[in-house]
Formats: C-alpha cells, sequence, structure tokens
C-alpha cells in the first residue's frame, strides 16, 4: 500500500459556466473534452458544446502495484479520449511538421480565472523516453510512434501552486488514445511523465497532485497539478483554473487542426 496519505480532492466548478446553468458533472466533461480551452479561446458555441454533454467520463481502473521510490506521479488521473474535432488530424501524416518548444509554450505568463502561471522552465526532447520513467509506461510508449516530448513548468505568482503539461508528437490516434487510457492503472506505480526540472518550481515529494491525460488526434497531452507547497488540497484549491491555465498549450494543436482544414465560419448566434 502506498505510503502518501489520502487527499480530498477540490470541489469542480468554474463560476463562469455556473452562471450559464451548467452543473458540477457537465462542467467536468466540458473540462475533460478539451472544449473549455476551445470555448475560451474562440471559435465554438457554448450552445453547441452543451448540446455533447452525454458522454460520461471513463472511470478510473485501479492497480495494486506500489510507487517507485524516489519517482513522483499524481494521486488521482482521469483519461480522455479525442474529441471529434481532432480528426483532421489522427494521422501525423496529415500534420507533420515538428512541433517547437516556442510553438507549444509561447508566452512566459498565463492567467486563468484568479491565478497567475509563470513559465519557469520549457524542453523539448527528440525522443519521448527522456520524458518519462518507469518500465510499463516505457514499453507502452515505445509502441506509440512516439518522435518527441514538449515539457513546460508553471508556478503561480503567489507561489501556492505547480503545474506541468507535456505533449507527446505520436504516429495516430489510435496510439494517442490508447496510451492516455494506458496510463489510468500506469500511474499507481508503472510510471508517470517526469517532472520538469527548474530551480524555479518543483513538485514535492510528499505533496497533493492531479492529473488528467488528453488525445487530440496523434497528440496526447498530459495536465499535472499540485499544492507546491505539500500541504492537503482543501476545497478553496482552484485546481480548474490551474489546469485550465496549463492547457492553454493546448492551442498549439487547434492551430494545427486549423492549418489543416482552414478557418471555419462561427455557429449561427441563437
Amino acid at each position: 500500500m502506498s505510503t502518501r496519505s489520502k487527499r480530498r480532492r477540490a470541489s469542480f466548478e468554474v463560476d463562469a459556466l455556473s452562471e450559464r446553468g451548467l452543473t458540477q458533472r457537465q462542467q467536468r466533461i466540458l473540462f475533460g473534452a478539451g472544449t473549455v480551452v476551445a470555448v475560451l479561446v474562440g471559435g465554438f458555441g457554448l450552445t453547441a458544446v452543451v448540446s455533447n454533454l452525454g458522454v460520461s467520463a471513463p472511470a478510473a481502473e485501479e492497480s495494486s502495484a506500489p510507487d517507485a521510490i524516489g519517482l513522483l506521479s499524481p494521486e488521482d488521473y482521469q483519461a480522455w479520449p479525442s474529441p471529434k474535432l481532432f480528426g483532421p488530424i489522427d494521422d501525423r501524416k496529415a500534420d507533420q511538421a515538428p512541433l517547437r518548444a516556442e510553438e507549444v509554450f509561447p508566452v512566459k505568463t498565463v492567467r486563468s480565472g484568479t491565478l497567475t502561471l509563470k513559465l519557469v522552465g520549457r524542453r523539448l526532447d527528440g525522443a519521448c523516453a527522456p520524458a518519462v520513467w518507469g518500465g510499463g509506461v516505457l514499453a507502452k510508449l515505445g509502441q506509440t510512434g512516439c518522435t518527441q516530448a514538449v515539457r513546460g513548468i508553471y508556478l503561480s505568482a503567489d507561489r501556492r501552486y505547480v503545474a506541468q503539461y507535456t505533449l507527446f508528437n505520436m504516429a495516430d490516434a489510435a496510439a494517442a488514445g490508447g496510451f492516455v487510457q494506458q496510463m489510468t492503472t500506469l500511474y499507481r506505480g508503472g510510471g508517470w511523465v517526469r517532472p520538469l526540472e527548474s530551480k524555479g518550481a518543483a513538485f514535492p515529494q510528499d505533496g497533493y497532485s492531479e492529473a488528467s491525460g488528453h488525445a487530440m488526434g496523434h497528440y496526447a497531452g498530459f495536465v499535472w497539478v499540485g499544492r507546491a507547497d505539500g500541504q492537503e488540497a482543501t476545497p478553496k484549491d482552484d485546481f480548474v483554473s490551474l489546469a485550465l491555465g496549463a492547457r492553454a498549450a493546448e492551442k498549439a494543436i487547434y492551430r494545427r487542426v486549423v492549418a489543416v482544414t482552414g478557418p471555419t465560419a462561427p455557429p449561427p448566434a441563437g
């Protein structure tokens, strides 16, 4: 049994969405499907998004494997399949340009809700193995055709939170979706993404953290957020805004879809 203490997850609610009548369950599905980011950056109608809220989140599977000593992984993880809007880049053949670190993490400051996140480190690896740990993860990653891994780590302006976003460039949607789903068991001892080494921010050894994996066409993105001080999470901790801030990196993937399909007209009002 893991020696890490069990911590309570913060409540899941975004005021802007609550004002529009969305329940916490609906907000969680919006967030997991990647559509909140799209709504925030424009180009998608909220009415159209809400109409697709019938899909339930996949349940995480339990694993009895112990945590690896000295290597960090989150307390909780959720996996999300690729939304249909990423269909044009389901195969890397349609999106061949290599990722660039400055493309995924172009700005040093990200604002989300009441939080301000400072990018304190970013790194592009021309191979994917250096960005993960654990034999189980390495074995599955080796089956995905992964060619690149880009990581960026943030510290909140109040130094209370740390967040990391990791993006893998895989062969196709099947590989990305499979890897994201396989992490539901692997993160409990079989491995996880490596925290990016930075003097500005770090995940504490016994601090609370949670994560989610998101397939987006042939890309697999992992957002990992937590308390920087190692203290137990409370309902006042805004992990939703924290995760959404880190997921600003996904704007690069939306731009790649547009590069393949061309700009689309916004949905009609009303």
